[in-house]
């Protein structure tokens, strides 16, 4: 099990998240404010799946109306692996690589909808 409280940094922002939940193969944590949730999950089958999610919202402005609305968005990572045939070594070293690729200049590309 992660430690409790998580920690999270957004834009250099360190957020505290206690765990507000827990399962068998899951847990959820939170800020106080419910701003920001990280949860992290797997199943188990013919595949076997990870996930570690990130769920964030703010107070926005419409441009058009000027009114305040709520904005929510996600960032997840999702590592699918067969049941038989990789190790958990191997199946991280090719999540590794993955967020390796993604540094800060690909995930702008990609966020711009280049491909």
């Amino acid at each position: 099990m992660f430690a409790d409280p998580a920690s999270v940094t957004i834009a250099a922002v360190p957020s505290t998240l206690p765990r507000v939940d827990v399962g068998a193969m899951k847990a959820v944590y939170r800020k106080e404010d419910g701003t920001i949730k990280l949860i992290i999950s797997h199943t188990e089958g013919k595949r076997n799946r990870h996930s570690v999610r990130l769920d964030i919202e703010k107070i926005a402005v419409d441009p058009l109306s000027a009114e305040n609305f709520t904005a929510s968005m996600s960032a997840y990572l999702v590592v699918d692996v067969p049941i038989s045939g990789y190790t958990a070594s191997e199946a991280r070293d090719v999540a590794l690589g993955l967020t390796a690729w993604l540094s800060s200049a690909n995930l702008l590309k990609v966020m711009g909808f280049e491909s």
